[in-house]
């Protein structure tokens, strides 16, 4: 992409916020964003969002916070992608800078999840998966679909639980960091592997959590700031009965793929990556789509601590889905804010040097996944 930059960010603090609406928190996070910016002209307004009519009874959250920001009468939309609707809206934006429509757009990302009972949550959830499946009628879960993922994967590869566990273990140390996330508590690999069982193999802590939260981001056309050079989304198989190979998120690999092609880097150009982990074996399939292990070999690099400071590539220094929490329409906002401190040298978890970064987001079994890649020209 040709002189896409970044210029702010603004990102709420993710958890249980209940004095707090959806609008509210929004607001706050793109005001952070503006204010960073050193508040631009805004020509448009795009919201990342998946159940704010079904969880909050609030829709028209583009003309919301367009109003409520004073931006005047602008474009303003809502985008919906399941897990991945921040990153498609970021995408879109940067597809409007460069086409020369818009100069300056605010994108923002929100979910408002805690206050709703367990039980509705999983079922507007649930709306992700393909509602006419046989899959979906069983009563297919996330947690389940992943779960089978983890179970071929452990019957193919050397892999076990505990390296679920590792991933688990990393992304919460990462956490413990950072002032955003929702769980800063410690844990043992013990605890982690010991921890009450969701679906097997995956227990509470392979599992990212219900989260309210929100992130913004304010881009722009020129050459100050973080520059996007690389920006790519790509669809999947919408339910596992059609995946050709269970072990390859073919949206990730496809995504990234094109993302590598337009930034003219390859996977061991990267410095630092937030990918999409709503359960630690995602992580290692990411890892393996994204061109940074061989299909079936990810889980070695957990185990040689090679996406961990001093490895290889760190992964989700932010605390990832599974610790820094999964507000859905806010995570990959959340992802860019991370890889942009990264990129700025002003981060969490600070990866010295960083110079390109990448962030990956994943929508519905494998539906959609956008990949972004950044970098701080230095």
């Amino acid at each position: 992409m040709k002189q896409v930059t970044v210029i702010g960010t603004g990102m709420t603090k993710f958890g249980t916020l209940a004095d707090k609406s959806l609008k509210q928190l929004l607001l706050e996070a793109s005001f952070q964003a503006l204010k960073e910016a050193s508040f631009p002209k805004i020509d448009a307004v795009f919201i990342g969002n998946f159940m704010s009519g079904a969880l909050a009874n609030q829709e028209i959250l583009g003309s919301l916070i367009a109003h409520d920001l004073g931006l005047g009468p602008i474009p303003t939309v809502k985008m919906e992608g399941a897990c991945a609707s921040g990153g498609i809206a970021f995408r879109h934006a940067c597809e409007m800078i460069e086409a020369g429509i818009y100069d300056t757009v605010l994108v923002a990302g929100g979910e408002k999840m805690k206050h709703a009972q367990s039980d509705v949550v999983m079922q507007a959830i649930n709306a992700a998966m393909d509602t006419d499946s046989n899959e979906k009628k069983a009563g297919l879960s996330f947690p389940g679909f992943f779960g089978i993922l983890a179970n071929r994967y452990f019957y193919e590869t050397d892999a076990s639980k505990k390296h679920l566990a590792m991933v688990a273990l990393k992304n919460r140390e990462y956490a413990r960091n950072n002032p955003n996330a929702q769980y800063r508590d410690p844990a043992t690999l013990e605890e982690i592997m010991n921890a009450r069982m969701i679906t097997e193999p995956l227990g509470l802590f392979d599992c990212s959590p219900i989260t309210d939260g929100a992130a913004a981001i304010v881009v722009t056309r020129g050459d100050k700031g973080i520059r996007v050079i690389a920006s790519s989304q790509a669809s999947g198989p919408t339910q596992a009965q059609e995946v050709e190979d269970l072990l390859t998120i073919s949206a990730i690999k496809q995504s990234g793929s094109m993302a590598y092609e337009q930034a003219g880097f390859g996977p061991e150009d990267i410095d630092v990556i937030e990918l999409h982990d709503c359960f630690s074996m995602t992580e290692i399939l990411a890892i393996e789509a994204l061109g940074l292990a061989e299909r079936g070999e990810g889980w070695k690099l957990i185990e040689e601590g090679q996406t961990k400071h001093g490895g290889k590539v760190p992964v989700n220094t932010s605390g990832g889905l599974l610790s820094r929490g999964h507000p859905i329409g806010a995570t990959g906002l959340a992802q860019i804010y991370q890889v942009v401190q990264q990129l700025r040298g002003t981060a969490c978890n600070q990866v010295d040097g960083a110079r390109i970064a990448l962030a990956q987001n994943l929508g519905g079994t494998g539906s959609y996944s956008t990949v972004h890649i950044f970098t701080n020209g230095r």
